[in-house]
């Protein structure tokens, strides 16, 4: 009588090469997480620049998809400076918090 497959020292390899290659799988999904990259220091203007980079193109955005006219468009994009602007003050910390510690 030989012994089923399962039995055999083969499907314990077989088992442990597809356990292996879940958890390479699984590493790979979550290689961000794992090995995080590290992010550069921005300066207050940066911050400023990417915060109404954002938004505008947003506004670009709906003013392309026609649901904003063109003054609509200025409007939106004047409060969306003044936002950035608030929320990046000299000391890059948005108004009301509490100041870093030194």
């Amino acid at each position: 009588m030989t012994a089923a497959f399962l039995d055999r020292p083969a499907a314990r390899v077989l088992a442990l090469l597809c356990f292996a290659l879940c958890v390479a799988l699984l590493a790979y999904i979550h290689r961000d997480d794992l090995f995080p990259r590290a992010v550069p220091e921005t300066a207050g203007n940066d911050l400023f620049a990417r915060c109404f980079a954002e938004r505008a193109a947003g506004i670009d955005k709906m003013r392309a998809e026609g649901v904003i006219d063109e003054s609509q468009e200025a409007l939106f994009k004047s409060r969306a400076e003044a936002l950035c602007r608030a929320q990046t003050q000299e000391d890059g910390l948005p108004p009301g918090a509490p100041p870093l510690p030194q």
